[in-house]
């Protein structure tokens, strides 16, 4: 069996190990060696960019104290080497550290959940290109298993609620910017389902926080908390631990057992104390970060942007059409369906007002979802359609900050201009679709407030666009005249399309009687001016905005209760007309984001 001498040997190539490595080599080690029990390491791409010497398909078998007979790469014996075999080389290193964690057989989802062919555990489902997979977890692990999905080709959600990336290895940190960066997968940092079940025969999230609505997907994976290797695993002998030279990554609680353990990346600190020649360059902090002020903005806007503004035109100061251009990645999507949008927390605000705990979250993004607008027509003046489009066009309105509200990303947004960066999430989503509209001579409304109406331009186009000849109406309740962004391309719709009817109401306007979207329903306006009844068999009735309008029921010992306020849902339930959720289909569908 083949010799060979480095200064320090890794023992698995996942994130930790890959840190650690990178690391060490950045502080000056020139000799590591890491071995990887299988045919890759988490992140294959930072082999190439760091020249990491890898040897793949290697299994440590033991760890021993050299002889003395044997030497140190100068020639002299060296009793306080180690000897590292596996079973194809033996290695004379420094020190090793082991990376490689093992199956905990006591972990157990956190979440309720069957186990299956669709739900697994740490498994990478055998189809996963083109496929949707929800990954579940909070560790470096998580970040592996999501790593390798997008690169077989998966379109893959994180969900890692209680995430946080600071605590993280560097390796499994940087990767999961890298990843957000090229769309090539969507991140919940403060979201988990709390329960996955199979709905029609493919797995469904749901989730209780409303900012995330439950999601389906082909395959569901678990991420377990690993465990560490214990010595008699690797075969490593008292004398080899005694001598302070063998490290494990993990919970610090197990150095009381008498292991040299250190989580994530204190491991690198613990194992240059081995090396007085290196110099270990520590991961600069966020407050040291912003005091470098605009070298690390440009730095963290090209670690974290991933797309262009292309347009940016104003309403009026408090309202904006944007359109936003992806590097890369699709962004073919259904009428209705939302994407992300984020600006980090360095940004500057228009207002006055201060972030909350700004020092902790200044190098993180702040995020929100949007409904995907539609221009509604072309360059040509024709309808707008899918097919060619490299960008999406959101309709946004400015949050202005309250003592109980700080909002994040509105006020940053409002200083954005065509050509800045900005990050879009790569998962464009949503159930808010045209699915249910399946006759073209049916009833279709669009009820909403204010920028409640970008989904609902998107698909009044479509369905135009597809020849739907029933009845279609768009009413949206605004303040002043000045909060319709779109009332030209509406007014131009209903003199092209006899079975169109675009209803602004504005409620700030002298001139104008103050309606709300309910009077259409209780004072009978949609039958008396439009002809249209409200039969649940032939109407399908869009909602979005505010919650108030839509005054959807919650289930209170069994029954629901609506709300004080009436909303649409409880006058259009009186006439027959059902929610539409998973366990019930109907004739009332309302957009959970807004």
């Amino acid at each position: 069996m083949s010799s060979n001498a480095y200064e320090l040997v890794i023992f698995g190539g996942n994130a930790g190990g890959l840190s650690v490595a990178v690391s060490m080599q950045e502080a000056g080690l020139e000799q590591v060696r890491i071995l990887e029990p299988s045919s890759a390491v988490a992140f294959p791409e930072l082999v190439g960019e760091h020249q990491l010497d890898v040897g793949y398909g290697e299994t440590v078998q033991s760890i021993a104290i050299a002889a003395p007979s044997e030497t140190n790469s100068d020639g002299a014996a060296s009793g306080s080497d180690l000897i590292v075999t596996t079973q194809r080389h033996a290695y004379r290193t420094r020190a090793v550290v082991i990376a490689q964690r093992g199956d905990n057989p006591d972990w157990r989802p956190p979440i309720a959940a069957r186990i299956g062919e669709r739900i697994l555990i740490d498994q990478i489902p055998t189809t996963a290109v083109d496929e949707d997979v929800l990954v579940i977890g909070h560790t470096d692990h998580a970040v592996e298993i999501a790593s390798a999905l997008a690169t077989a080709g998966a379109g893959v959600v994180l969900a890692g609620g209680g995430m946080n990336p600071a605590l993280m290895s560097p390796a499994g940190e940087s990767w999961l910017r890298r990843l957000e960066r090229e769309r090539r997968a969507t991140l919940l940092y403060r979201s988990i389902p709390d329960q996955v079940d199979e709905v029609d025969g493919y797995p469904m999230a749901f989730f209780s926080d409303r900012r995330t609505p439950d999601l389906q997907f082909d395959h569901v994976v678990f991420a377990s908390e690993r465990t560490i290797l214990q010595p008699e695993e690797v075969g490593a002998t008292q004398d080899a631990l005694a001598s302070g030279r063998v490290f494990f990554i993990g919970d610090v609680d197990l150095a009381a057992e008498g292991l040299a353990v250190a989580p994530g990346w204190d491991i690198a600190r613990v194992v240059a104390q081995v090396f007085p020649q290196v110099e270990l360059v520590e991961p600069p902090s966020a407050a040291e970060r912003r005091r470098g002020f605009t070298g690390a903005i440009e730095e963290l806007c090209a670690e974290n942007y991933n797309a262009t503004i292309t347009h940016f035109e104003p309403t009026h100061s408090d309202l904006w059409v944007l359109r936003v251009r992806p590097d890369r990645g699709e962004i073919s999507h259904l009428p209705g369906q939302y994407a992300s949008l984020g600006l980090g927390y360095w940004e500057a605000r228009i207002d006055d007002a201060e972030d909350p705990r700004l020092d902790e979250q200044w190098e993180k993004l702040v995020r929100r979802s949007y409904s995907i607008s539609s221009r509604m027509f072309d360059e040509y003046g024709y309808l707008s359609g899918e097919e060619g489009v490299e960008e999406l066009e959101f309709y946004i309105v400015l949050v202005p900050p309250t003592e109980d509200n700080v909002p994040g990303l509105t006020p940053r947004l409002a200083l954005k201009r065509p050509g800045d960066r900005i990050y879009l999430g790569p998962k464009v989503a949503g159930r808010y679709t045209l699915a249910a509209v399946t006759d073209p001579l049916s009833t279709v409304l669009f009820f909403s407030t204010g920028t409640g109406e970008a989904p609902h331009n998107a698909m009044v186009v479509e369905l135009l666009r597809k020849g739907h000849r029933g009845p279609i109406l768009s009413a949206v309740s605004v303040r002043e005249w000045a909060d319709l962004g779109y009332l030209k391309q509406h007014r131009e719709l209903e003199e092209r399309y006899s079975n169109y009817h675009y209803l602004p109401m504005p409620t700030r306007e002298a001139d104008v009687p103050k309606r709300y979207i309910q009077s259409l329903i209780t004072e009978g306006t949609l039958t008396t001016e439009y002809g249209i009844t409200l039969d649940p068999e032939t109407t399908n009735v869009y909602l979005c905005g505010n919650p108030s309008m839509i005054g959807l029921p919650e289930e209170v010992d069994g029954v629901e209760v609506f709300p004080e306020t009436t909303g649409v849902v409880e006058l259009l339930a009186a006439k027959g007309s059902l929610i539409d959720h998973r366990k019930q289909r109907g004739n009332l569908h309302f957009e959970e984001y807004w």
